[in-house]
């Protein structure tokens, strides 16, 4: 079952009868409407260390480029802007200092309404830019993102960010869809910093579902990428995906680790 794109309205989390409330869970594709409440984006935030771009990327010239998957209505993507940055104590936009200039971040998700919730109150938007995009549409992604990249000339982005994305992948799109995700991701980024939901996620996830009546998730029960998802992950991108993991970031509040990979493939404009 392809996730729904588009307009046509069905990607938004369904709306009790009656009530223009979302139900609590009713979100089949991670389309929370307020995920930053409960996880709030300091948890992630506060385990990554202060100049970590410029660690990643010392003596970097020119501005550097992201892509945050499934970014939700656009919280934690501000966050990380700020953070990697070090805007986190600014509050205005008004004056961005010199180092916002580093990070050009583009930010993605499949739900239209949440992207323009986004776009209405993204306090960066000439850094930040917000896009309503299915990643595993290959039709609407690659000239998506490549037209992106042309505009900076590059093939690549320097980094991307996949935070607790990868569950709702894989329970939608399969074990291929989690396999297909993870090289696409390794692909299109010299560094990844990737955020995986523990399986006990699933069973919540899958519970909460049948607990509305749904209809279970089309995969969950033939999944046999299961158990320790962060160490799952971690194999596949190293074993399949040219990638190393590079450092774990310690885990939030809410137990999930922080993953920071490396490529382990050079791009064109990088070998010099």
């Amino acid at each position: 079952s392809r996730p729904a794109r588009g307009s046509s309205g069905k990607m938004a989390a369904p709306m009790s009868r009656g009530s223009r409330v979302p139900e609590p869970g009713a979100a089949p594709y991670g389309n929370f409407p307020n995920y930053s409440r409960f996880h709030p984006p300091e948890g992630r935030v506060s385990l990554l260390p202060q100049g970590l771009l410029r660690s990643l990327f010392p003596g970097a010239t020119r501005p550097l480029l992201g892509l945050d998957v499934g970014c939700n209505s656009g919280e934690l993507s501000v966050a990380l802007y700020q953070h990697l940055v070090g805007l986190q104590d600014s509050n205005s936009s008004a004056e961005l200092p010199a180092a916002g200039k580093e990070l050009k971040l583009l930010c993605c998700d499949i739900d239209p309404e949440l992207i323009r919730r986004a776009q209405q109150s993204s306090p960066f938007p000439a850094s930040i830019s917000f896009a309503s995009l299915d990643i595993m549409d290959s039709g609407a992604r690659e000239p998506f993102l490549s037209s992106y990249l042309q505009r900076f000339g590059r093939s690549r982005f320097d980094i991307a960010f996949c935070m607790s994305v990868t569950m709702w992948i894989h329970l939608n799109h399969g074990d291929r869809g989690l396999l297909e995700l993870l090289a696409l991701l390794a692909s299109l980024c010299r560094f990844l910093l990737l955020e995986p939901q523990p399986w006990r996620c699933y069973r919540a996830a899958a519970r909460r579902l049948r607990r509305l009546g749904r209809r279970d998730f089309e995969h969950f029960r033939s999944l046999r990428i299961r158990g320790d998802m962060a160490q799952s992950i971690t194999r596949i991108l190293s074993q399949q995906c040219a990638m190393e993991l590079v450092c774990c970031f310690g885990s939030t509040a809410w137990d999930r680790s922080l993953l920071l990979f490396r490529s382990t493939r050079a791009a064109p404009e990088e070998q010099h």
